[in-house]
Formats: structure tokens, C-alpha cells, sequence
């Protein structure tokens, strides 16, 4: 890690002050690996307020949308501190970059990008401890030692609690934070233990905490129509019939700022109409009065069944676009003793959140206060100075815990949303959406198409490899996460390789969704590798461990997100030993299964962390290609995300998560469009995953030696070519489209 040099006239990378009679240690660090680490003007804060009761209060920097960052992050500072995490209280920091850096939720990068600097946090307030311990007691720091929020001189008996020399601490000179000692990490006491969720008790007696709970004085409620088919606009509504309903307070057209050719939500805000009342119900209400006439334009000719008739139609002629080239695979086609060959497909997702989106917002004096469950604060500030014309200074945003992210609450709209209609209003506005809001105003995971190739060789190799994507953007650009990279496994792996690519041009927003575009990737790759190592007659298991034997073509340069480290090119070692841990674990080739019932191996590099996946289902075959009823009995994982997890119990939740995550979207979940709009409105025909659908899922952790890494993503990409691969093991027919529900001719019953 590159922190700023430091100088006597630049202290303020750590101060210390007293505050209530306690300690108050506020840091200033550049981001890992962030391209403002070398300006002297950016910065990171965390903070650390000890009390003379010797409670320890930490500010929790990132977003919480589930992922158990508000938890983990804090154990990081707590463990170098030398405190017990019993007395440990937690705070959500407000958003607020000038001091704290990037502050978002997304890519799995909180722990990668704070892991070295919060241990040097909580390690630099130690040393300040220690040092005033010494000071007291009079004697040298060397022969102190602290544990559990005490500083101890072992000769004479001594001892002082954080507490008691709080104030004084915050008096002495600030430590030079790339000279702080780090303990080694077998004296870690907090860091490699379960932990419970901090916001747990008020989750389960139902406390105000996510941002539908939010209340400010004075306060309104808003629902905002828009237009089924994106950028559309109001042409009329009945507004004076809406504003003579009770409760009602006002009822207007919001006309659209989304440039033309943006697909991100994140552009403006959508044209439609607000309806404010003094309930949500009574503005709801009026809502289901409201009649509105849109003008749709271009977009509203667009269909799902037209995108796979263009599909089917690019995949027969050659890729417009290259994304890789490796060898000669035409040379290697004609020299294979066997050639594979498949189609696969994968539909349009929702997010889904649990907690529908909202915000609240507070326009007064100039001066705009937002209180949203958001990933990314940022997005918000800056899309109402862009949209609103007011200074990002004369912005907040306060960050509100969130009943669910998974990407979608990276988007800015229900804060612009929000922002725009109490600006109108004259008054503090909460904009809760429905349900059905929800699920047809999303920024979706993108569909695909892929059209494989593969050459076998005569002992069974795969020696070549093409795959025709299919995807979707305009004017020659991909939609938002709907490209492929270079390096999609097994590229590096395969001598003669191409990847190309054709565009179907889009009129519906797209977006991340819980590991993005390894999400769709592992599935179509991982189950045609299973075509490929059946083909071979070989095991799986053994074609990819001879696969993950060594790499053949020089890797392609990795790429990572602004701000979070640059990550490491695929390893394919990591990758075998998870391939190799979850086989032992699940007892493939050992365990005699019934007719009906086999496993399916799959595995992925996603988000940094290396995770393999073995599942055990059974599934009848109902016709001759159908298949009939599926049951996924049990998953085992093995995941390498580095050489410590933060917080194991939050850890194995996120795995398990994330692997159910999976399961609900390969058996029912798919976004259709229909005359440019989305079908699909609640979960009656988006349905999530039911708690007598979801099997056990068995977790390891492999203890590499690397720098921990994020874990809420990692674990989904495997699921489903693992849950199709066992079924094809258990009926022999193959799973090239989902979700299954869909594609089943026997009408799966899952």
C-alpha cells in the first residue's frame, strides 16, 4: 500500500482530540491502490471515540446493504486497537469523501481496499495509548502491553484502561501510520471470529433502520408513475381528478432529463407524474385514479421474442466485433478427433430487493438533505447538482441501511426521485415505490446468447475453442454490463481460441447485478465445458483438473475498478485446490447415488475470490428431451478469498446467500419484454427462491496466503452450472437455457 508522505505541516493524515471526556482519533489515509493516492488532497477517515467508561465506539465507513461490511469493517480497527469486541459500539459514518474516501458498496471491494489501512487505524490509536500508558506510569513503552481496552505493566502490576487516559491520549503526537506496528495475525482476537450482524437486535424486534423507516418532521409521501417503455413521456394525464382525492397535496408532471442514447439510470430523472399526500396509502390510492397517455417513442417495437429471432439470426453469420484471438483455430478444428458444438441463452434479471426503493428528501433554504439506502451516495450528490443545479456542497446525503443492494441501489434515480419532488412539493417527501415499480423500472442484468465450438483432441484435450456472444448495445457500444472481457476462463487455457461478439440494439436500462457479468459467464462457459469433458470421455473432475494444469497463452492484463486494488491475473493453483477441496468434500466418484440423483461440478474466478461448487440433484427426465421434477439436495463450496475471514458466521452467510441467489435464478426468474415494456411486476411471476426450495449448502474456506478479499459475490457465478451439470448427470438431458421453469417441456416442478 502507497500512503502520502507526511510532514509536520500536513498532521492532519491523524488527529487526536478530546471529545466528552474521551479520545477521538480521526485518520486520514490515502485509498488502496486509488489513483488520488499520490495527491496530497485525498484521503480516508475512520474514527474511534473511546469513553471513560472504556466503550469504544467505531464509525462504520461503507454502505450496509446485507454483505455485513457495518460489522466487519469495524472488527478490522477493534482487533489492531486491542479491544473486546463486547465493548465495542458501531456507528454508520455519514457520507461524507472529504474525509472518508470512496465510501460505496459494489464489486466486492470493501474489505480488499480497507483491509491494510483500518488494521493501521486501529493500530495507530494502540500506539497513542501505550504511549500515554508510559507517560502515567512512568515507565518505558517497551514494557506495556495492552488486551481488552487495558495497557498492563506486567513488573510492577499496573494497569490502565483505555478509559482512564483517553483525554490524555488525545494530547500526545500522532504516529507515523506506515511505521505503526501490525500484530501478527495469530494474536488476532476479533478478526477470525463470528461475529453477530450489529444492527441484529433491531432487525428482528423491527426497529426503524432501513431507509422505508425514515421520518423527518413535516414529512409527505409520494408515488411517481413512469412510463413502461424507457425515456417515455406524460403526453396527458388526468391531474384534476387525481387532486381532489383525499390527502392529496399535489399531483404534477415531471418531465424527463435522461439524454437520448443513455442506458443508465443514473443519467436524470424519468418523465412521469408525482402524486403527494399527507399517507402513502392515500397517494396511492390516487395513483390507481390516475390515467395517463405516454409517448413512447422508438423503444416500444421492442420484444424479448424479437431479440432471440435476431439472436438466432447474428449467430448464424460472423461476429462483428473481436474481443480475443489465440492461435489458428480453424487449422485446429480440421486436425480435432472430436468437434462440440451448442447454444446457450440466459434472460433479462431483476434485482429484486427485498426493501423496494425509496428515499426521503428535504429541500430547504437552498439546501437539499437526502436520507436513502444507498450503495452509492456519490451517484446521488452528484446526479442532483447535474440535474438540479445545486452545488454539491449544499448537498447531504445521509446513508440509510438498506433491505438489499445486490447493484441495483448503486443507481441514483429514487434519490433524484426524491430530491426533484420535494423541491416541488415545498416539503420533506418520502418516494416509496411498489413492488410492481420495483420489478418493471429496474436496471437489469443483461440477456445473452452464446454459440460455442470446441476441438478435441485424440487424449482428450480441449485445443480449441470459439464463442459467437451475442449481446446487446447501440451504435457499436455494448449496453451497460453486457460486454465480455478477454480473459473469460478458459482463455490462457486453450492454444487456439476466439471470442466475437454481435450487438442487438436495446431500449431498456441495464445494470450490475451480484457479480456482474460472472453471473451469466459461469454458466454458459462452466456448463459447455461439462458438454466438452463429457465429449472427451473423461470425468469432469479429472478434464479440469487436467485443464487447470498449466496455463498455455500468456495472460491477458488484468483489469480493475477505480479506487480498489488492481486484481491479480487467475491463478489457476488457487483455482485447482478449490476444484480439488470441494470434490473431497461432496465425495465425488466415492458415494454410490441413487437412480435419478449425481452431482454437477462447476467453478469460477469472480471478484477476486476463487470459489468451486459441487451440487447434488435430483431431476427426473419427463419426454424425450423434457425434463421433469428437479430438487437440488445439497451444495458444497470451497472458496479461496485469502488468508483470513474477517467474520466467519457473516462470511458463510454470504456464500450461502449467494449460492441461493443462484439457485432462484436458474429455476424461475426471467424479465421478459413486451411492446418495449417489462412484463413481469411482483413475484408472482418473478418468484424468489421459497424457503422449502433451498437446500443445505456446506461451506470451506481455503486459508491462502493472500490478502483477504470481498465474499459477496464470488459464490453465485458456480451455482447454476453446477445445479446443470448434475441434472444432465441425473437425466441426460443438457440445460442450455434458463430458467428452468421456462425451458422444462415437462413444466419443471422446482
Amino acid at each position: 500500500m502507497t500512503h502520502h508522505s507526511t510532514s509536520a505541516s500536513r498532521r492532519t493524515f491523524l488527529k487526536a482530540s478530546a471529545v466528552g471526556g474521551g479520545l477521538l482519533l480521526s485518520f486520514r489515509l490515502a485509498p488502496l491502490g486509488s489513483a488520488e493516492a499520490n495527491t496530497p488532497d485525498a484521503a480516508i477517515n475512520a474514527f474511534i471515540r473511546i469513553s471513560p467508561d472504556n466503550i469504544v465506539t467505531i464509525a462504520a465507513k461503507n454502505p450496509e446493504i446485507g454483505q455485513g461490511i457495518k460489522t466487519s469493517l469495524p472488527m478490522i480497527i477493534a482487533d489492531e486497537l486491542d479491544v473486546d469486541w463486547k465493548n465495542v459500539r458501531v456507528e454508520m459514518a455519514n457520507f461524507d469523501p472529504d474525509r472518508f474516501g470512496v465510501q460505496s458498496a459494489g464489486g466486492s471491494t470493501s474489505i480488499p481496499r480497507n483491509w491494510d489501512m483500518l488494521r493501521r487505524v486501529g493500530a495507530a490509536g494502540r500506539q497513542m495509548l501505550v504511549a500515554t500508558a508510559a507517560k502515567t506510569l512512568r515507565v518505558p513503552e517497551s514494557e506495556l502491553t495492552t488486551n481488552s481496552g487495558v495497557v498492563t505493566h506486567a513488573a510492577s502490576g499496573r494497569a490502565v484502561t483505555y478509559g482512564q487516559i483517553a483525554s490524555a491520549a488525545a494530547k500526545m503526537p500522532v504516529p507515523d501510520l506506515k511505521a505503526v506496528a501490525l500484530k501478527d495475525p495469530k494474536d488476532f482476537k476479533v478478526i477470525g471470529h463470528s461475529a453477530k450482524d450489529v444492527d441484529g437486535p433491531k432487525i428482528v424486534t423491527g426497529q426503524p433502520l432501513y431507509g422505508i423507516d425514515v421520518a423527518v418532521p413535516g414529512m409527505l409521501y409520494a408515488t411517481f408513475e413512469k412510463c413502461p417503455v424507457w425515456r417515455g413521456e406524460v403526453a396527458r394525464a388526468n391531474l384534476d381528478d387525481v387532486r381532489t382525492m383525499p390527502g392529496v397535496r399535489n399531483a404534477f408532471v415531471v418531465k424527463g432529463t435522461i439524454p437520448e442514447g443513455e442506458m443508465t439510470l443514473s443519467g436524470g430523472i424519468s418523465g412521469g407524474v408525482a402524486i403527494v399526500a399527507d399517507t402513502w396509502y392515500q397517494a396511492l390510492a390516487a395513483r390507481r385514479k390516475l390515467r395517463v397517455e405516454w409517448t413512447t417513442g422508438p423503444h416500444a417495437s421492442q420484444s424479448s421474442k424479437g431479440y432471440a429471432a435476431q439472436a438466432a439470426a447474428l449467430a448464424k453469420q460472423k461476429p462483428v466485433m473481436s474481443i480475443r484471438k489465440d492461435g489458428d483455430v480453424e487449422a485446429a478444428f480440421k486436425g480435432a478427433a472430436k468437434i462440440v458444438e451448442a447454444s446457450y441463452s440466459y434472460p433479462f434479471l431483476a434485482h429484486a430487493c427485498m426493501e423496494p426503493m425509496n428515499s426521503t428528501a428535504r429541500f430547504q433554504d437552498g439546501k437539499m438533505e437526502v436520507w436513502s439506502p444507498t450503495q452509492n451516495p456519490g451517484n446521488g450528490r452528484a446526479l442532483i447538482a447535474k440535474t438540479m443545479g445545486i452545488a454539491e456542497k449544499d448537498i447531504t446525503i445521509n446513508m440509510v441501511r438498506a433491505g438489499g443492494g445486490f447493484g441495483r441501489r448503486s443507481s441514483a434515480d429514487p434519490i433524484i426521485e426524491a430530491a426533484w419532488i420535494a423541491r416541488e412539493a415545498g416539503a420533506p417527501v418520502k418516494v416509496l415505490w411498489t413492488r410492481e415499480d420495483d420489478i418493471r423500472h429496474d436496471c437489469y442484468r443483461p440477456g445473452g446468447f452464446h454459440t460455442f465450438k470446441a476441438g478435441i483432441d485424440a487424449q482428450g484435450k480441449l485445443i480449441a475453442l470459439t464463442d459467437h456472444f451475442v449481446s446487446f448495445g447501440n451504435d457499436g457500444k455494448y449496453a451497460p454490463l453486457a460486454n465480455m472481457g478477454a480473459s473469460v476462463f478458459p482463455a490462457d487455457f486453450v492454444p487456439n481460441l476466439e471470442f466475437g461478439a454481435s450487438l442487438i440494439p436495446l431500449g431498456t436500462p441495464t445494470g450490475p447485478l451480484r457479480a456482474p457479468g460472472s453471473n451469466a459467464l459461469a454458466f454458459v462457459f462452466q456448463s459447455f465445458l461439462d458438454e466438452v469433458a463429457h465429449a472427451s470421455g473423461q470425468d469432469p473432475l479429472a478434464f479440469h483438473l487436467n485443464l487447470l494444469a498449466e496455463r498455455r497463452v500468456q495472460a491477458a492484463a488484468p483489469q480493475g475498478q477505480p479506487g480498489a486494488p488492481t486484481p491479480p491475473s487467475f491463478n489457476f493453483e488457487r483455482m485447482r485446490a478449490a476444484v480439488h477441496l470441494v470434490a473431497e468434500k461432496a465425495g465425488w466418484g466415492k458415494r454410490t447415488l441413487p437412480a435419478g440423483t449425481a452431482l454437477g461440478l462447476a467453478y469460477y474466478f469472480s471478484h477476486q475470490g476463487y470459489v468451486a461448487h459441487v451440487a447434488e440433484v435430483t431431476a427426473a427426465k419427463k419426454g424425450e428431451n423434457g425434463i421433469g421434477q428437479v430438487k437440488v439436495n445439497k451444495i458444497w463450496v470451497a472458496a479461496d478469498v485469502g488468508a483470513h475471514i474477517v467474520n466467519p458466521s457473516g462470511a458463510i452467510n454470504q456464500v450461502q446467500g449467494a449460492t441461493l441467489d443462484g439457485i432462484g435464478n436458474l429455476l424461475a426468474q426471467e424479465i421478459t419484454i413486451a411492446n418495449g415494456g417489462v412484463v413481469e411486476g411482483n413475484f408472482d411471476t418473478f418468484p424468489l427462491l421459497r424457503m422449502n426450495q433451498a437446500p443445505p449448502v456446506e461451506v470451506h474456506f481455503i486459508k491462502s496466503g493472500n490478502n483477504p478479499t470481498g465474499l459477496g459475490e464470488p459464490a453465485l457465478p458456480p451455482t447454476l452450472p453446477a445445479v446443470a451439470n448434475a441434472i444432465f448427470a441425473a437425466t441426460g438431458v443438457r440445460v442450455r437455457d434458463v430458467p428452468l421453469n421456462k425451458v422444462s417441456k415437462g413444466g419443471a416442478a422446482v
